[in-house]
């Protein structure tokens, strides 16, 4: 028996995949996802490439998936937040600026805002990438809001992207002076400055299912014993382990 050409096959996946058209959502779901994120379209086809996961592309993920939004979007955040908390610190320098915008732009925090506003449930994405819990996955959602901010930029230009983040990150905003140094920089700070080679971060475990995984990562500094942290990123739990060794050695995060 002659087995289909694999090329082929492809091919013809792609063509088929052409012929219908990129991915849309129903226009129900369109419709109270923009009621979500207090923005009404003008151009919908711009939310529909938001919500598209490569995995639902069918081989355009250039064309159809969120990929080139997510990374206009990333660079709008930036932007809005610099410009912010420069005219909400005028008197700070950048040494102390830097750790703010780290927390406002970090994929972590990204993958919260996502998933306060609903995005997984909104997310197109095909049906093994569903099965492991895609749509829930915190790089899902953190592509997704970057995604998203980008489509805002598009359809309505700078100032309406600006609003939205304003407002979706209001909260987080509010809290910004009471934000401290990001504790892998502040251990980084303190083995340079009592001339300390440079803390070191061991994995240690990874539990849990693919769509909610739990790392484990110690760090070790000298004169101290390693010291675990976790947290559901191998970035979360070398923080986790920063600060806990920070803890241990007396200094301030």
């Amino acid at each position: 028996m002659t087995r289909p050409n694999s090329s082929h096959t492809g091919k013809r996946r792609k063509n088929r995949a052409r012929a219908e058209g990129p991915p849309a959502l129903p226009p129900e779901q369109r419709e109270a996802l923009e009621a979500s994120l207090d923005y009404r379209f003008k151009d919908a086809t711009f939310l529909d490439r938001a919500m598209t996961h490569r995995s639902a592309a069918q081989g355009h993920a250039a064309e159809w998936s969120n990929e080139r939004l997510e990374f206009l979007g990333d660079r709008i955040l930036a932007l809005v937040m610099v410009e912010t908390l420069l005219e909400r610190f005028p008197k700070l320098r950048e040494g102390e600026l830097a750790p703010r915008l780290n927390a406002m732009v970090s994929r972590e925090t990204c993958a919260v805002i996502g998933a306060s506003l609903g995005l997984g449930q909104y997310l197109i994405v095909d049906r093994s990438e569903r099965a492991t819990g895609g749509p829930e996955k915190p790089s899902l959602l953190a592509n997704a809001i970057e995604a998203v901010i980008g489509a805002i930029y598009l359809d309505g230009g700078l100032e309406k992207s600006r609003r939205f983040i304003l407002r979706v990150w209001k909260k987080l905003l509010h809290a910004s002076p009471e934000l401290g140094r990001d504790p892998k920089s502040a251990l980084q700070e303190w083995a340079q400055g009592g001339g300390h080679p440079a803390p070191v971060y061991r994995p240690v475990s990874r539990e849990g299912p693919d769509h909610a995984p739990v790392f484990t990562v110690s760090v070790n500094v000298p004169g101290h014993e390693p010291v675990p942290g976790v947290g559901s990123s191998k970035q979360l739990a070398e923080r986790e382990a920063a600060r806990a060794m920070l803890a241990v050695i007396g200094v301030d995060a």
